[in-house]
């Protein structure tokens, strides 16, 4: 008997343990330049052949000095100016300081640096001195070599996804290209007889697909490819030809509708004909019609056809086997414990993810919830900024503490 066929819903963390169990990452790679990884996912763990700084550096504007010229006086001549880009060949003349920039290499005889606004600078006929205060610490002020990243060390392992951040590590320590996954390329297919793109005009019984620009953007956002099929109307003969053409030009398929238990609900069937369903419905509010299987050996992934239980069921339960898939290591999302500036007194038995903004008062973070928490809702999505996660059989109230998962 498949899981399918078990009375009941599967728990959402059972149903993505299910889902990550099943996971075969991407082995694919390709070398990009750094201008064009953003997104991607790093295949190989990077080393530094440098160090960072490559020379101890001065981290103010100011004078370095040498610590044993002050035993005797406070007050020093300035020998030399040395300002970033210059090199570090020049030592410190006996008993002088020198003039130094943010970023200046230190002289080797030089131990600390002393900001500009701590000294005084004096003239005395036609020279000028610098008086230090009494309470210069050794090596003050001074970036040493390999204080950031040292030769040869590890700086970002496989599997992390390039932020704008990772790039400009990357590129600190001189690395031009990378080796990054092949972006998935995902299929997405809408059904239904009552679907119209937008720009067209709408009659009585119809609506706008919204689904299809959601799932698009939230696939493109993570860096996937998109293999688009269209909306396809529920026609099972249709339907079954859609599946395999997307599942002959994609690495997955994603749909929206027909996942469902009604009579026109072909997906389902046509999957289940052409591979086979490895998990249906779970306990979650909103999208209990969520199902993952195979078409021919296609990863496929249902989501439900209403359109608040597609944005919940695709980052709570499709995205970290997405991820996962892409070869990233990171993917479970994180969570945040907040206030909530609401009260839940009737238990669900399904677990509850609910659209909420979260907004600081006095210092805390509490959570609004949106007032209308429907499926079919898609306008609680753009007001929220995460979900507040409500375990199953569970009361609160107002100014409690609970989950918050941001988007």
């Amino acid at each position: 008997m498949s899981c399918c066929d078990v009375p009941g819903l599967m728990p959402v963390e059972q149903a993505i343990e299910r889902l990550l169990s099943q996971v075969q990452p991407v082995t694919d790679v390709q070398m990009l330049p750094l201008a064009k990884a953003l997104g991607k996912v790093l295949a190989k763990e990077q080393y530094s052949s440098i160090n960072v700084p490559a020379f101890n550096n001065s981290a103010m504007d100011g004078y370095a000095v040498k610590l044993s010229s002050l035993s005797t006086t406070n007050k020093l001549p300035i020998s030399q100016r040395i300002i970033a880009g210059d090199p570090a060949d020049q030592p410190l003349r006996e008993g002088t300081c020198a003039r130094i920039f943010t970023g200046a290499p230190i002289p080797d005889n030089c131990d600390a640096v002393v900001m500009q606004e701590q000294c005084e600078v004096m003239e005395e006929g036609d020279n000028i001195f610098i008086q230090f205060p009494s309470d210069i610490k050794p090596q003050q002020n001074i970036r040493p070599l390999g204080q950031d990243i040292q030769m040869d060390q590890v700086v970002l392992e496989s599997g992390k996804q390039l932020r704008a951040q990772e790039l400009g590590l990357l590129a600190s320590v001189g690395i031009k290209e990378i080796p990054v996954y092949r972006p998935l390329k995902i299929a997405v297919l809408s059904t239904g007889n009552e679907i119209i793109e937008p720009g067209t005009q709408i009659k009585a019984g119809q609506i706008y697909n919204s689904n299809h620009y959601t799932i698009i953007g939230l696939l493109q956002s993570h860096g996937f490819e998109v293999y688009d099929c269209g909306t396809v109307v529920d026609d099972a003969q249709k339907i079954e030809a859609a599946l395999l053409d997307a599942a002959d030009n994609s690495d997955c398929i994603i749909t929206s509708g027909g996942v469902s238990v009604g009579e026109e609900d072909y997906v389902k069937n046509r999957v289940e004909k052409l591979g086979r369903l490895e998990l249906w419905k779970i306990a979650i509010k909103p999208g209990k019609p969520f199902a993952f299987g195979y078409v021919k050996e296609t990863p496929f992934i249902g989501l439900p056809g209403n359109p608040s239980a597609v944005f919940a069921t695709f980052n709570i339960v499709a995205k970290p086997y997405l991820l996962s898939y892409q070869g990233m290591t990171e993917v479970t999302a994180l969570s945040y414990k907040a206030k909530a500036n609401f009260t839940i007194t009737k238990p669900a038995i399904r677990e509850q993810y609910l659209y909420v903004k979260a907004v600081n008062k006095d210092g805390l973070l509490w959570l609004e919830k949106y007032p209308n928490q429907s499926s079919g809702v898609l306008s609680s999505s753009a007001w929220s900024n995460g979900f507040a996660k409500i375990p199953v059989n569970t009361c609160f109230e107002q100014g409690d503490e609970i989950d918050f998962i941001p988007f």
